[in-house]
């Protein structure tokens, strides 16, 4: 892991939730660069909950002054997505959901679930190192090949999670 995706995640979540203000009830840093010890690609993924899903849209344009462009819930019923590039790189996604969101609890608890279980967030980086070089210009290709693993390890996390609880 690269110690500047944490001072990445906390710089952009304080941008974040200045523009967001009242409706943010939590930031989370998830996604790869969330895990110790894996590659990842330089993509900063950030989780937020936010009281009001709906209120979201009246933010598009403040959204956009960060440096976002504003997708919409992009397949995904009850999300708002956003992605920020520098240039042709994408730097960071955002998804926004409101409280409660089963999403919510999916994301985290793979993340959470990870860093505890090396030997799994380790397949993972495998895997995804492996695509990488198969895939290393098709993005459904790569996406589509890590799915079943994904997939299994939100089962065990999530299960787990719920039994920490």
């Amino acid at each position: 892991q690269d110690p500047a995706w944490t001072g990445m995640f906390e710089a952009e979540a304080a941008a974040l939730s200045s523009v967001l203000g009242e409706e943010v009830l939590a930031i989370h840093h998830m996604g790869s660069t969330a895990i110790p010890s894996i590659r990842a690609k330089p993509i900063v993924d950030i989780l937020i909950e936010v009281r009001e899903i709906e209120k979201i849209d009246d933010f598009n344009l403040e959204m956009g002054g960060l440096g976002y462009e504003a997708h919409g819930e992009s397949g995904l019923s009850g999300r708002r997505y956003f992605t920020k590039n520098r240039g042709p790189i994408r730097t960071h996604n955002v998804h926004i959901y409101q409280k409660d969101n089963p999403e919510v609890e999916r994301h985290l608890a793979f993340k959470d679930y990870m860093i505890p279980h090396p030997e799994a967030a380790q397949a993972y980086s495998r895997l995804k190192e492996e695509l990488a070089a198969e895939f290393p210009a098709d993005i459904y290709g790569y996406i589509d090949g890590k799915d079943a693993f994904a997939r299994e390890i939100e089962r065990k996390a999530v299960a787990w999670n719920r039994s920490r609880s």
